[in-house]
């Protein structure tokens, strides 16, 4: 008997009902029939010799994996230049006559002619009929 069983802030029913349910479960493993001991005793080794079995047949494939994973992320890195970096160059360097009309700023006013700036009404009503015409 456990010690947990004689507590005292256990009602005296409930241990008078374990005891007898002990006693009833006792009496009836005397009971059993001898196949059926013998297919339980069967079934007990079998789940304790697979308890006792390691089962590391998922970590043997885990290191492997993960080093080959490893290896063709370097090998994808390391054989590819990045895209975003090759074309950022490309945007960037002064000389290309692209990149100079595709620059989203308007021009600096010590660069270009003051002229421009004298019908700027025009070049806003420009914008819009441009803006305007592209949506139809």
């Amino acid at each position: 008997m456990k010690s947990s069983d004689n507590r005292p802030d256990k009602p005296v029913e409930q241990r008078a009902r374990e005891q007898r349910v002990r006693e009833l479960w006792h009496e009836a493993a005397q009971r059993i029939d001898p196949a059926t001991v013998e297919r339980l005793r069967a079934a007990r080794r079998w789940a304790l010799r697979s308890a006792q079995t390691p089962t590391h047949r998922t970590a043997r494939w885990l290191i492997p994996a993960g080093a080959f994973a490893v290896i063709a992320l370097a090998a994808i890195m390391v054989w590819q230049p990045p895209r975003q970096a090759a074309t950022s160059m490309q945007t960037a360097s002064p000389t290309d006559p692209v990149a100079e009309l595709d620059n989203e700023l308007p021009p600096d006013a010590d660069k270009t002619d003051p002229n421009l700036y004298q019908n700027l009404d025009f070049y806003g009503w420009l914008a819009a009929n441009n803006s305007h015409s592209a949506t139809r």
